[in-house]
């Protein structure tokens, strides 16, 4: 059931935002209401694109990776990886699919597509991107993050970011996602004019509505728990997979001594010899499969991470919601302070201590007409307050109703990606138990024929 809101002239401390209606009957509604807001509060550019259906009709990967040297904003040489984007067009032409754009994005044009996002859009949980430096790794793989591998994973991760934006009912329709896609030139300062960075909420004042609201929405606090344990149980599986993978390793390489001695041992025998060599040449070919196998699972492991990096989209949501909570809170503090100032002049009496009443005390009363100057002022700040209040109240309500049916789409996101990747792991680990048996059953098959 709806919840009418609360009477601004009771609310001394608001009770915690709350949605109105079912948040998976919202969503659709919540893309052309939310989209036309974040227009018309971009500083004079239009954040919004109406060709919506631009991304139904375009193919979009990030097909390579270039090393490349220049010098940065301080003047000093660096060297960096720039990522090849492409959008092809899926409708045909004469038979013909026609490439409609290409162009090179260093990481820190993801970055800072990705920090427009959060500010203009809340109340989404903005999917993340792939991590800057590699984490949770094994021995024998590379944490430079300009190793080739690595670069090749983060290319991969990279294309997921723009597939999983376009994919989003509305980040899809945002311009600046659009331009990001087709403008090499500019872009930056296209960001940049939108004033999105004047509209970030600082870390500080995040961190005072964490400790200092009131009246939280258990919700949202056991959103930002459920984020926080997702975190930790992904980082621990990660842990455990590295420690695995550096086993495994070990002990198939181990096998490729086996292959070794069944060599030498097939130079000092004659009847054996043929039957040690090949058997000794199933083993190297089981200890080098190995590579193929870890390569491959990094592939997973880069799945699971995108969820540990989506744990902090998901307190991002939370904690614009705590300050939206808190401004709530004070707004409703302090309209309660002006009604209390504005009874105590009209009745002449104070009931708490405060530095008028003691100025009172020491100079005298006020005359009439100075009284009911003050009472005036205080009357039109108080209605000011209401409406600003009401104001804050529907804001907040509307950002929960939109915020959760975006929360419950990720989760849906979530359970199929992680079934889908935790399945395709375990079947990988069977084939790899299947090929490890083979061998075995091939060295057999060379030992009986000795």
């Amino acid at each position: 059931m709806e919840q009418a809101p609360p009477d601004p002239e009771r609310q001394l401390q608001p009770a915690p935002l709350e949605p109105l209606g079912s948040p998976d009957a919202v969503l659709g509604a919540a893309v052309g209401k939310e989209t036309e807001g974040a227009g018309e509060e971009s500083s004079g550019v239009d954040t919004m694109t109406h060709n919506n259906f631009w991304l139904k009709k375009i193919e979009i990967s990030v097909s390579e990776a270039e090393k490349r040297t220049g010098r940065n904003a301080m003047n000093m040489q660096e060297t960096y990886t720039a990522y090849l984007i492409e959008t092809r067009s899926i409708e045909h032409t004469d038979g013909q699919s026609v490439l409609t754009d290409s162009l090179w994005r260093r990481y820190s044009e993801f970055e800072l597509l990705r920090s427009y996002l959060l500010v203009y859009y809340p109340h989404i949980v903005v999917p993340p991107l792939p991590e800057k430096r590699a984490e949770f790794v094994w021995h024998k793989l590379s944490a430079d993050n300009m190793d080739p591998d690595f670069v090749e994973r983060r290319r991969i991760g990279l294309e997921n970011f723009l597939l999983r934006i376009a994919s989003h009912p509305l980040l899809c329709r945002d311009k600046i996602f659009y331009l990001f896609l087709t403008q090499e030139g500019n872009w930056k300062e296209t960001v940049n004019e939108t004033g999105f960075q004047l509209k970030a909420d600082s870390r500080l004042k995040a961190l005072n509505a964490t400790f200092r609201v009131k009246n939280p929405d258990k919700r949202f606090t056991d959103l930002k728990h459920y984020s926080d344990e997702l975190q930790s149980v992904i980082s621990h599986l990660l842990r455990v997979r590295a420690r695995v993978a550096d086993r495994l390793y070990g002990v198939y390489k181990v096998h490729g001594n086996y292959g070794r001695v069944f060599s030498e041992w097939s130079a000092i025998e004659k009847e054996m010899g043929d039957g040690l060599q090949s058997a000794g040449h199933h083993m190297d070919v089981y200890a080098s499969s190995i590579d193929d196998i870890l390569e491959d699972e990094e592939h997973y492991a880069d799945q699971l991470k995108e969820y540990l990096f989506y744990a902090e989209a998901l307190r991002a949501v939370c904690r614009k919601h705590e300050l939206m909570q808190y401004d709530l809170e004070m707004a409703a503090q302090d309209l309660a302070s002006k009604k209390q100032q504005c009874e105590e002049l009209a009745t002449g009496t104070v009931r708490t201590f405060s530095l008028k009443g003691m100025t009172t005390k020491l100079f005298g009363q006020e005359t009439p007409e100075q009284r009911e100057a003050r009472i005036k002022v205080l009357e039109e700040q108080i209605n000011e307050g209401e409406q600003q209040l009401k104001s804050k109240n529907l804001e907040g309500r509307e950002f929960v109703k939109n915020a959760w049916a975006d929360i419950e789409r990720f989760k849906e996101q979530k359970n199929r990606d992680l079934k889908e990747a935790l399945i395709s792991y375990a079947v990988m680990q069977i084939s790899m138990c299947k090929k490890g048996i083979q061998v075995w059953t091939n060295a057999k098959e060379c030992f009986s024929k000795m």
